[in-house]
């Protein structure tokens, strides 16, 4: 941040000819000029752009955006049957194209914009008025606002692209647009601001989320769980195989996804400083933990390790790390990692005591770790990795726990309820679900009229 500084001085004439009138103006100013110099010292420093800290976070825009398409895109994509592959990167291609306009006429004013009550942000940069190149020093005083605002927006665009993978195989095109469009308006961009924007009531209580723990990966998982229940499960689930067509992508996407959450979690800090670095740490701790828990738990309870499972013990790392990544020690991520691994392993197992055709593990994956790594921020967190943070309960603060689990209960809740309503919706006006005949054809033919794959003849 820049600071405070006197105005250079004029050239003037020699000072032989200066009368004793104009010295004693002269003396007059330069005291002005020492008293103002004084007060500048005490003044809080003008925001000022920042070019190492800008770069970093359009890099890590970048990187996240990166993790929609081509990333979740492939994770997903090689986890349906071939004849759904090309539905389900629509989807999130798709996501990317609607929630980029939807961020700027009036996502990110909801989200950001001056509070309303703790509920919501105002209509202050409702198309982006006033969002350009000086900063908004509220969120970042080094950061040209419009860069702050790109990189909030991949998170708005990566969000309700998780929830895809709840009711994959099955969703009508058109109650997909129509449904993650009112999800964005009414869910994501609320619950934004109740935890990041200024004035948001979850933030106000004191809940620690460093890079979207809640506003990301619960709302996802919970509004998938409610997906799965309302949407019923594909044609043949539980009696017909339904294996993934292709893990080669799955790994690729899942390596794409953990090579983009550094710009992520590390992004979070929006400046190129140290909290930035510890996060960077953290996500890659978290994450190889979490593989090898995966692995090992899978190892003993099923007899063999997977290379599914290691790239689900991987995401599930990500996921888990992500809330306190800012706040916690690597070694506190390996604990985080490890056992989100482990809990993530058993809580994909929730689909089958709930009854829910959670057909890629997004309630399992993202609810569960979402709701362990936010509840193991107030465990691990220190005011010695981030001053502007808390301790946790191992640092002798239980308080934070309690709060942490506030935070956790509302998003629960809201995001369930909340999507469950939109969906309703979607379904009287168009419909959730395609007929059984598009269903078995595939939705690349019934929802696309391509196919992902030629082989043995050449498209008409």
């Amino acid at each position: 941040m820049g600071k405070a500084t006197a105005a250079p001085s004029r050239a003037g004439a020699s000072q032989k000819n200066v009368t004793p009138t104009l010295t004693a103006a002269a003396i007059g100013t330069t005291l002005l000029a020492v008293a103002g110099a004084a007060w500048g010292q005490d003044a809080a420093p003008a925001p000022t752009i920042d070019k190492g800290d800008t770069a970093w976070i359009m890099v890590s825009t970048a990187l996240v955006m990166s993790m929609t398409a081509p990333g979740l895109a492939l994770f997903y994509g090689g986890l349906v049957r071939a004849k759904n592959m090309l539905s389900v990167l629509m989807q999130c291609m798709v996501c990317l194209a609607v929630i980029s306009i939807q961020w700027i006429l009036v996502g990110y004013t909801l989200a950001f914009g001056t509070t309303q009550g703790g509920l919501i942000g105002g209509l202050d940069f409702l198309g982006l008025a006033g969002v350009g190149g000086d900063p908004n020093p509220d969120y970042s005083a080094t950061l040209p606002h419009l860069t702050f605002m790109m990189f909030q927006g991949t998170f708005a665009i990566i969000t309700p692209a998780l929830i895809v993978g709840a009711f994959a195989e099955r969703m009508k095109f058109s109650a997909f647009l129509l449904f993650t469009t009112l999800w964005a308006f009414l869910i994501y961009d609320p619950l934004a601001h109740w935890v990041w924007g200024v004035g948001g009531w979850i933030r106000t209580l004191g809940a620690l989320d460093f890079a979207g723990g809640t506003v990301v990966h619960i709302s996802s998982g919970i509004s998938a769980l409610a997906a799965a229940l309302l949407i019923g499960k594909r044609i043949g689930h539980g009696h017909e195989p339904m294996p993934p067509h292709n893990l080669p992508f799955t790994v690729a996407g899942a390596a794409l996804l953990w090579f983009g959450w550094f710009g992520f979690n590390a992004g979070s800090a929006l400046a190129a400083d140290g909290i930035a670095a510890n996060a960077f740490v953290t996500t890659n701790t978290g994450a190889a933990a979490a593989t090898l828990g995966w692995i090992l738990i899978e190892w003993i309870t099923r007899g063999k390790p997977t290379v599914l499972g290691a790239a689900s013990g991987a995401v599930a790392g990500l996921v888990s790390i992500t809330p306190g990544a800012g706040f916690v020690t690597p070694v506190g991520a390996i604990a985080i990692g490890f056992l989100g691994g482990v809990i993530c392993f058993y809580g994909i197992r929730l689909k089958e005591i709930i009854g829910a055709d959670d057909a890629l593990d997004v309630v399992g994956v993202h609810c569960v770790g979402g709701t362990w790594g936010a509840l193991a921020t107030g465990i691990f967190a220190t005011k010695a990795i981030n001053a502007a943070g808390a301790d946790g309960l191992l640092y002798g603060n239980p308080g934070q726990l309690v709060t942490q689990a506030i935070g956790v209960g509302a998003t629960l809740v809201y995001c369930f309820v909340g999507a469950f309503i939109l969906l309703k919706v979607t379904d009287l006006v168009v419909g959730l679900r395609v007929a059984d005949e598009e269903e078995f054809s595939g939705l690349d033919l019934s929802q696309h009229s391509e196919r992902a794959y030629m082989l043995g003849s050449v498209a008409e």
